[in-house]
């Protein structure tokens, strides 16, 4: 499984690969400012637990969204 999912990269011309690896950037950016926002106490952000919570869930679940139709487009 691995082997055919480095082959799919190979196959992708220079342009598909950087997109696939800013993709993959910015999933992980979008991952931890969403867990940034929920665990570290010391953020400079004015807001109640519940919507700092809620904020940070919402960029986790976008993180995910970006992450599943990253792989959904990697495999074609």
């Amino acid at each position: 499984m691995l082997k055919d999912i480095l082959n799919n990269i190979q196959k992708k011309s220079l342009k598909e690969r950087f997109l696939l690896v800013l993709g993959i950037l910015f999933f992980l950016i979008y991952l931890v400012l969403g867990l940034m926002i929920m665990f570290w106490e010391k953020l400079p952000l004015n807001m109640e637990p519940k919507y700092r919570y809620a904020f940070g869930g919402l960029l986790i679940v976008y993180s995910a969204i970006r992450f599943l139709r990253l792989i959904n487009s990697n495999t074609e």
